[in-house]
Formats: structure tokens, C-alpha cells, sequence
């Protein structure tokens, strides 16, 4: 037996990207956090499965404090659904009501948010670190468009004629650690959909192909703007199928982005043998 053992636990999903939840306003268990532990919590086959683990904490002037692990155990400034998931299980703990808007910290900064119609929205800090072409990153087609935005954490975005024929595992994994990023990146490939756009993920921490990514779709949004091919909303389909719904607007030399979409609390249980 771990000390981590009879730790209850929210299993949740927001469009996919599927995360280990953990209510820890009261403090966590003595190595629940420690990378390996995070690792074993996420491997799917032998743990609970999950894209990474979330720590719903206290927070200083706020409703509370998310702080987030990725699947290999690295802490991240941020994850988009992760910050989906935590408003909606906000409202179920009853840190906030439904209509309500409230705020969140995280590592990348404090989150304004809101859980309206069933589906939970974030707002994003501004994000003014966007290159609508990544120089040093030359396109493997000429149908390709790669720009880079930091949205939370840093994204590459590759326009291509078709998402779903890209080859996400190989070139996925070979320009997320580019030697031009030093910090490596998550990198989005999108392409239109009917009135939307299709997106596909290759998450840094995950090192692999992911059913949505919500920063990737606010770093989509934002390079499509950039390149004129989308107004102030954006709709992005993830590999899951779910729709993700980015808003911006632009203020100064800052884009200033909302995300919403859907947030779900599939199961509760309680660590046995972790």
C-alpha cells in the first residue's frame, strides 16, 4: 500500500483529452505528485489512464488553483482542457455557480472563467508571442503554412491541404523538438471543414498524437487570423469529434482569446494500488 492509496479521484474528459482529477484543497497524498507516480497514474493498460493529471488546490485571492502534470510526469504552465475540465468540476464542488463568473489560478497566470449552457469557457491571457511564419522551420510542401504562437504553453500550427492525411507521429514528433525551439513545442496541423476546421495534435509530455488539445486550438485560431482565413471565431473539430469554439479579439499587439467546449466528469473512484 502506497500512501497515495483510497485517494478519491475524478476520471474526466474534455473533448478527449481525458485527465486524472484530483480535489487536493485539503492537501495531497505524501507522492501522489511525484513524477513517477503521475506516469504510473497515466499509462493506459496499467493505471487509470490519462493525457495527465490535474491538482485542484488552494489558491491566494482566487476560487481555487490548478496545477497540472503532464502524462510524463513534467509540470505545464497550462492545459486548455484540463482549465475546461476544472471550471465544470468547479460548479459540481460548489466552488462557483452556474452563470457565475469566477478565477482560477495556474502556472501560467490567473484564468477569468464561467460554466454557461452546459458548456464550460476560459479566458486566456493575452497572447503576443506570434510568428505568422516560423523561419527557420521551412514547409515541407508548398501547400504548407507553419506559424508558431505561444497560447499558455508554445505551439507550432501547420496549415496543410488535408489534417486527416497528415503524418502526425512522424513529422509531429520530429518539429515538436525542433532545434529552433528551445523549449520544444505542441504542433497543430489544421485544414478548412466544411464551415470549420479540422485539427489533429501532437502534445509535448504526451509525446504523442492526442483527441484534442485546447491550447492548440486557441494557437490554431490565432495563426488562421493572422493569416487572414478566419474572423473573430473559430471552430475547430478535435480527432475526437468534439467541436472546440475559440473567440478572440485584438487589442494592441495582443490577441486576447476565449475557449470553450465540452467538459465531462465520466467517472469517480478511489486509488487502490497505484
Amino acid at each position: 500500500m502506497t500512501p497515495a492509496a483510497g485517494t478519491p479521484f475524478f476520471k474526466m474528459s474534455g473533448s478527449g483529452n481525458d485527465f486524472v482529477v484530483f480535489d487536493a484543497r485539503a492537501g495531497i497524498a505524501d507522492q501522489l505528485d511525484a513524477a513517477d507516480m503521475i506516469r504510473r497514474l497515466c499509462a493506459r493498460g496499467t493505471g487509470v489512464g490519462a493525457d495527465g493529471v490535474v491538482f485542484i488546490e488552494p489558491a491566494a485571492g482566487a476560487v481555487f488553483g490548478m496545477r497540472y502534470h503532464n502524462a510524463d510526469g513534467t509540470r505545464a504552465e497550462l492545459c486548455g482542457n484540463a482549465a475546461l475540465c476544472s471550471t465544470r468540476l468547479a460548479v459540481e464542488l460548489g466552488l462557483a455557480g452556474e452563470g457565475e463568473e469566477f478565477e482560477f489560478e495556474t502556472d501560467s497566470g490567473r484564468i477569468r472563467a464561467r460554466f454557461r449552457g452546459g458548456n464550460p469557457e476560459i479566458d486566456l491571457a493575452p497572447v503576443s508571442d506570434v510568428a505568422a511564419t516560423a523561419p527557420a522551420i521551412p514547409p515541407e510542401t508548398g501547400e504548407e503554412r507553419i506559424g508558431y504562437a505561444v497560447a499558455g504553453v508554445p505551439h507550432l500550427v501547420v496549415a496543410c491541404a488535408d489534417a486527416d492525411q497528415a503524418d502526425v507521429p512522424r513529422r509531429g514528433a520530429s518539429l515538436r523538438r525542433h532545434a529552433s525551439l528551445p523549449n520544444g513545442a505542441n504542433v497543430n496541423f489544421v485544414s478548412p471543414s466544411a464551415a470549420r476546421w479540422r485539427y489533429r495534435t501532437y502534445e509535448r509530455g504526451v509525446e504523442a498524437e492526442t483527441l484534442a488539445c485546447g491550447t492548440g486550438a486557441v494557437a490554431t485560431a490565432i495563426l488562421l487570423a493572422e493569416w487572414g482565413r478566419t474572423g473573430d471565431t473559430a471552430e475547430l473539430v478535435a480527432s475526437s469529434g468534439e467541436v472546440l469554439s475559440v473567440r478572440l479579439r485584438r487589442l494592441g499587439d495582443a490577441w486576447h482569446p476565449s475557449l470553450s467546449g465540452p467538459a465531462r466528469i465520466v467517472y469517480e473512484g478511489r486509488l487502490r494500488e497505484p
